[in-house]
């Protein structure tokens, strides 16, 4: 059950964090993984190790809100049977404190670097007969995060596209869900302390970690194993769903 063999994936912010621990199990399942990051070392480096594992990986330097680096990306690698848009920044910001250009940033990468790669992607999973897209979400999505308005955004947006997505491309063979983990521990967690709670990193992570009820924030390799399921076969009946991965974040903190 849920092998990958014969599928060719795409992963977004596949350098570090969720995006590397969704690349490594779906090479570890048998797929021929491409890394997209802006960071052409981290994602190479990424690859390097999938190789070294026996697996099959290529690296891609690209910036998402670019759609022609996008659509020559892509094009390059041809059909292929799975897209995840993983990448995604953080902000920290209520509407009337978010600057213009925060706002701005936060939308071009979360919703508009998503929607190049749809653009891009979708010809190429009608020329394969069909697959997968898989957006990362988030729990802000789902409830009120404080100080995270642009990112509720953003990510209420990605979860919305989904469903458009997932009924536009019914008769086509593409099934489309999304994730929306709580938090989880990643090195974008700890720059995201550090740049915002300077001098109170520890603190700040022990406070984000019991914010959910299950003590502690996910592993990449939790949301990892999700994202394998609803790429596989096993999930063939499913799509237009968003499945929540929060330690019960949503429906325990009430």
């Amino acid at each position: 059950m849920f092998e990958l063999t014969g599928k060719k994936a795409v992963i977004t912010g596949g350098g570090s964090g969720i995006g590397k621990a969704i690349a490594m199990l779906f090479a570890q399942r048998g797929a021929e993984v491409h890394l997209l990051d802006i960071s052409e070392a981290a994602c190479a480096q990424v690859a390097r190790e999938i190789q070294e594992e026996g697996g099959r990986a290529t690296a891609h330097a690209c910036d998402v809100t670019r759609q022609a680096d996008v659509h020559a990306c892509l094009g390059e690698i041809g059909p292929l049977g799975i897209l995840v848009n993983n990448v995604g920044i953080a902000h920290v910001g209520k509407a009337d404190n978010t600057a213009e250009e925060d706002f701005d940033r936060v939308m071009s990468v979360n919703v508009k670097g998503a929607y190049n790669c749809l653009h891009a992607a979708i010809p190429l999973l009608k020329e394969n007969g069909g697959g997968v897209i898989l957006n990362m979400a988030s729990v802000a999505a789902w409830v009120a995060v404080p100080e995270r308005f642009a990112y509720s955004a953003a990510k209420g947006a990605l979860m919305a596209m989904t469903l458009s997505v997932a009924k536009d491309y019914l008769q086509d063979g593409i099934r489309c869900n999304s994730i929306s983990p709580g938090r989880v521990h990643t090195p974008f967690v700890d720059g995201f302390l550090a740049k915002n709670y300077p001098g109170r990193e520890a603190e700040m992570f022990e406070r984000l970690s019991q914010t959910q009820p299950i003590g502690r924030m996910a592993r990449p390799d939790e949301v990892a194993a999700l994202a394998l399921y609803l790429c596989s076969e096993q999930a063939s009946f499913i799509t237009g769903s968003d499945y929540p991965i929060d330690g019960g974040f949503i429906k325990l903190n009430a």
